[in-house]
């Protein structure tokens, strides 16, 4: 038994060596993602249903939200084929507040749950279109706070609520943590990439997707600069 537990040991600090130099060694993806053209004028939605709760702000349409530099928002960066690296939490949140999908862009490990809020106080009903994963469409009332729910299979899924047209959310399902969502301003950053050559994945939900070819060295930042064209 003595010996079972020492080689489980002299194993786990073997991976773990292993693991740290591989973290140690890693680069990083940065970069920025652009509109090609001018960006479209904001479309101001209706509200409605529940107006008392939904109607506190107003609703615009963030399906292509572009800063002022260009820069677009919500654009989903992948590393293809990378492998390792550790997520910073197993547990997301994608939040339903004043009727909208907060983050509207949510990255969700195949190992990990998403845990769906509903900080309104109304009711809302969560329904997602997969094809990889089965499809989810519970109701949310206003005592139910917390669903959780979990994902076996990559993909990028959409979200939306059956009670308020309006409201739209995408669920990133990834098996490897490489994987970054575009800020206001377009940026992202992915770190602790292993050294090598991939391929890189852009998507958008209108702009589609677009496949880049980027070199990552040790201890090095690559860059990555992507501009997408409205269809």
């Amino acid at each position: 038994m003595k010996v079972v537990w020492m080689v489980g040991a002299i194993m786990g600090l073997i991976l773990g060596s292993v693991s740290l130099a591989l973290a140690q060694d890693a680069g990083s993806i940065s970069g920025k993602i652009t509109l090609a053209g001018e960006p479209p004028a904001k479309k101001k939605l209706d509200v409605t249903k529940d107006k008392e709760v939904c109607a506190k702000v107003e609703h615009f349409d963030e399906s292509l939200v572009v800063g002022s530099d260009k820069g677009v928002a919500n654009v989903v960066v992948t590393v293809v084929g990378a492998k390792g690296g550790k997520f910073a939490s197993q547990k997301v949140e994608l939040d339903q507040k004043g009727c909208r999908y907060t983050p509207r862009v949510v990255v969700v490990p195949t190992t990990g749950q998403l845990d769906i809020l509903n900080s309104d106080g109304i009711l809302h009903n969560i329904h997602t279109y997969s094809t990889a994963n089965p499809s989810i469409n519970k109701a949310q009332p206003k005592f139910k706070k917390v669903l959780t729910e979990k994902f076996a299979k990559p993909e990028i899924i959409k979200a939306a609520c059956d009670a308020h047209a309006w409201m739209t959310g995408w669920i990133v399902v990834t098996d490897h943590p490489f994987v970054a969502v575009t800020d206001e301003k377009g940026n992202f950053t992915i770190k602790d990439v292993p050294a090598g050559n991939y391929k890189v994945e852009i998507w958008h939900e209108t702009l589609g997707k677009q496949v880049k070819e980027v070199s990552v060295k040790a201890k090095e930042g690559a860059k990555l600069t992507v501009e997408l064209a409205k269809k």
